[in-house]
């Protein structure tokens, strides 16, 4: 009798303990896409792609065109924040020094192609998007070169991508991202940064993580299989999911 006791006393403590660990929440990303400027058409297709990478990849996201979200409470359930074709003044003063603390905190932050063409009064922003949107010509082929293969972003890529798209050239750019993809403009009409004209980047960045691409401003772009695990990888890389080789 004291054995089956003792079982049934042990089979109960085994119970109540794998009842104790909680799954651990997956983690959670907030798309911001506010314009005061020019609206991309791609918008709610973006939102509803990152919507579905989250969901086949284990991890939640959130849409919101509502700057008053950016408070200290609220951004800290966030292990990220896309700014995703974002245009013009989208935070005040208050909104703005809340997503610093999110930043200095750890936090993520990933621009999609416009979020470079954002806050343009705000210099902090500028060394955390890395550049500032001078123009584009229209939409065009052309061909990218692929110049570092260990990031989460661009290891499935080949060395030189061919793709159409509204081909950034850019301003006060920060000379201490990392780049990883640069445009040859040789192959497309309208460039103005030279051999040295980089479209995607990453770096740390007072304590947090930043990344941005400068492609996806076409809707195709949301169903190319290469631009999705671009994507996915620079989403990954920012909510410190994955790290670079």
């Amino acid at each position: 009798m004291k054995t089956i006791t003792a079982v049934m006393t042990l089979l109960l403590s085994v119970s109540l303990c794998a009842q104790a660990v909680k799954k651990p929440k997956p983690k959670r990303v907030l798309v911001f896409s506010k314009t005061t400027g020019y609206r991309h058409d791609c918008i709610p297709v973006a939102k509803a792609t990152i919507m579905q990478l989250g969901k086949e990849n284990g991890f939640d996201v959130d849409t919101t065109e509502d700057a008053a979200l950016f408070t200290t409470a609220n951004l800290k359930k966030y292990a990220a924040v896309i700014f995703s074709c974002t245009t013009g003044d989208v935070l005040d003063s208050t909104q703005q020094v809340a997503f610093q603390q999110y930043i200095h905190q750890g936090g993520g932050w990933m621009g999609i192609h416009a979020a470079t063409d954002t806050e343009y009064g705000w210099p902090w922003y500028n060394k955390l998007a890395g550049a500032w949107f001078l123009d584009h010509p229209k939409q065009q082929q052309a061909t990218l070169h692929v110049i570092d293969h260990h990031h989460p972003a661009t290891q499935h890529l080949p060395d030189d991508w061919v793709r159409k798209d509204e081909w950034y050239s850019f301003k006060d750019l920060n000379p201490d991202v990392h780049v990883l993809i640069k445009i040859d403009e040789s192959t497309y009409q309208g460039g103005k940064n030279g051999d040295n004209h980089p479209m995607c980047w990453y770096h740390t960045f007072e304590g947090g993580r930043a990344f941005y691409t400068a492609m996806g401003h076409t809707k195709e772009s949301y169903s190319d299989p290469l631009y999705l695990k671009h994507l996915l990888g620079g989403i990954q890389y920012t909510m410190g999911i994955k790290n670079v080789n």
